[in-house]
């Protein structure tokens, strides 16, 4: 088996495969994909380039996400054990395929995000 060479975190490209890569964790997951799939009903078409301008304002500044991220998530029926799973798939995608400083940038604004969605959501204080 041939070891994935990671690389640092530079164009949208490489921001676009971390999304890819990490949402084809979640859709397989047992906890993460009835809630993505079934409950919100995600269409993958319209979210994934979401996530892409998303995650590439994020990390390389490119300043193009424009939207309010929590209130979709305000009406799901998801606890804590959701986020802990969707941040440690988010991580372990992170640490499979990427290094450096965007890479950890990465991992560190996906735990904060989680922590904010759970603060607003009444999970923790």
């Amino acid at each position: 088996m041939q070891a994935t060479i990671k690389q640092e975190i530079k164009t949208v490209e490489q921001v676009k495969e971390l999304v890819d890569k990490f949402y084809s964790k979640v859709n397989t997951d047992e906890l993460l994909s009835p809630i993505f799939n079934n409950e919100a009903k995600v269409n993958w078409e319209e979210h994934l380039p979401k996530m892409y301008t998303f995650w590439s304002t994020q990390l390389l500044g490119t300043g193009n996400y424009s939207g309010r991220p929590f209130p979709p998530h305000a009406v799901l029926h998801i606890g804590k054990n959701h986020f802990e799973r969707w941040l440690q798939l988010f991580t372990e995608t992170v640490n499979e395929n990427f290094t450096g400083e965007v890479a950890e940038s990465a991992k560190a604004k996906a735990a904060n995000i989680a922590a904010i969605f759970q603060y607003k959501l009444g999970l923790i204080s």
